[in-house]
């Protein structure tokens, strides 16, 4: 059920196996979190939430799938990523860690003391982080990452770099943990999505993000599996017949499909889970290119803004403790300078979003828009049109993101690899042949398919 990055990921691990497959979503397309839509302007393509996708050739399962022979086609910006200063320059993330490391100043020899192993072994560190909790087969290089890792992003930041550009540039990318930067975990973000940058880039679909879920799409009936869409299930008693049942939802609506089939100790765990902080998101149809203050800004597909560590930081804390902060940390995509199918020729496409907490009401329009006007004046000149979504009209669009949250549930700590449930197995459930395959289970948030992948092997063991 739900035909989302992992709900088709769990059907095409199950359909190589040679399974019979059927995927049923309750919406009109498929995608989930991979869905385009014209949110603003007929001939402008919007992506309703992902858009940048290094996992799509990162992670262990997607980048092993033959997605380009089903229309699949990723172009790379010259830069992963760009963080703009007040000083009218941009840190930037490069492919290289040298050319990175150039940019940082006194922290050049540190940035590559810290991400130069990580690079050289991303093919032995990555499958290991990006699953469940289980023996690692190299736990010396797991070990290594994890000494960073454990840690919080602002005291990784202040540990490592002497210098504001790099603790910038480190923050904005740990800050996707949508976690306070002074709590632990919070620098693994960082440094996987640095490595990333390095290794596969932080590359964007031509044409918009559906189509992606579309070559899922096309993959899985290759192999022979189907999709039904606009198909809404109230019950798990409507799928009695299956052997198995792979649910891509969390677990609020685990719960409200499963009725009593639950036990009540594993319904009332479900319950205690916790989602995490909302994101209130903004789409325009642009007259021009952004305007940056620092040109370099325009070589990168996703540009941080907020500043320093300590607005960051500061900005992150204030939506872990209920607030709206007035100079948010926001994350822009501006994919048009580099995929000119997704609007009319000579204008563009960019979106935006702030982290808000979990279902809240506040427009945070001017926030965001003033955030970019601080970096790139003028912006707002070049809007022609705007689509603002706070975090009930991003839940309505994907069910999956309760109160607004992207990432299935808090990733802190205590939820990072015993999400849903602390259990052995956790895509299992104590209901023989039911297990759950999203992103609130391990690995959790992000378009890696992994989640669906490890919960379709789990469901074969148990069929074996």
């Amino acid at each position: 059920m739900g035909a989302g990055p992992n709900g088709l990921a769990a059907a095409i691990t199950l359909a190589r196996a040679g399974r019979s497959v059927l995927v049923l979503e309750a919406a009109e397309t498929v995608g989930g979190g991979t869905r385009s839509a014209e949110l603003t302007l007929p001939g402008f393509v919007h992506d309703v939430c992902s858009t940048a996708h290094p996992l799509a050739l990162g992670s262990p399962f997607l980048g092993g799938l033959p997605l380009a022979e089903h229309g699949l086609e990723l172009v790379h910006p010259p830069a992963p990523l760009a963080h703009p200063l007040d000083d009218g320059t941009a840190v930037l993330l490069e492919r290289s860690v040298a050319a990175t490391a150039r940019g940082l100043g006194p922290d050049a020899e540190a940035y590559r003391r810290m991400m130069e192993p990580l690079v050289r072994d991303a093919e032995r560190l990555l499958p290991q982080i990006l699953g469940p909790l289980r023996p690692p087969r190299h736990p010396l290089v797991l070990a290594r990452f994890g000494l960073d890792a454990l840690s919080s992003a602002n005291g990784l930041a202040r540990r490592r770099f002497a210098g504001e550009r790099a603790r910038a540039l480190f923050a904005g990318c740990a800050a996707h943990s949508i976690l306070s930067l002074r709590r632990p975990v919070s620098a693994s973000f960082g440094l996987v999505l640095a490595l990333l940058g390095h290794t596969v880039g932080w590359p964007l679909v031509r044409g918009g993000s559906q189509r992606l879920a579309d070559a899922l799409s096309s993959h899985l009936r290759s192999l022979g599996g189907e999709i039904e869409t606009g198909r809404r299930i109230g019950s798990l008693a409507e799928l009695a017949d299956a052997r198995a049942v792979l649910l891509d939802l969390t677990p609020r609506q685990v719960l409200e499909l499963s009725g009593d089939r639950l036990p009540d100790r594993y319904r009332r765990a479900l319950g205690r889970y916790r989602y995490g902080a909302g994101v209130f998101k903004l789409d325009w149809a642009l007259g021009g290119p952004i305007p940056w203050r620092a040109p370099e800004a325009a070589r990168a597909g996703t540009v941080h803004l907020g500043g320093t560590l300590e607005e960051l930081v500061a900005s992150e804390e204030i939506v872990a403790r209920g607030g709206h902060p007035e100079r948010p940390y926001v994350l822009l995509v501006q994919s048009t300078l580099f995929d000119g199918d997704r609007a009319p020729d000579g204008q563009h496409t960019a979106w935006a979003y702030c982290h808000v907490p979990n279902g809240s009401t506040r427009d945070m329009t001017a926030a965001i828009e003033g955030q970019i006007e601080r970096f790139a004046p003028g912006f707002r000149d070049r809007i022609l049109a705007r689509s603002a979504m706070d975090t009930a009209a991003v839940e309505r669009h994907d069910a999956n993101c309760i109160g607004g949250d992207i990432n299935g549930g808090m990733q802190d700590l205590g939820q990072l690899f015993t999400r849903p449930v602390a259990r052995p197995v956790p895509y299992s459930t104590p209901v023989e042949g039911l297990f759950i395959c999203s992103s609130s289970t391990p690995p959790g948030g992000g378009v890696h398919g992994m989640c669906g992948h490890f919960a379709a092997r789990a469901a074969l063991r148990r069929m074996t």
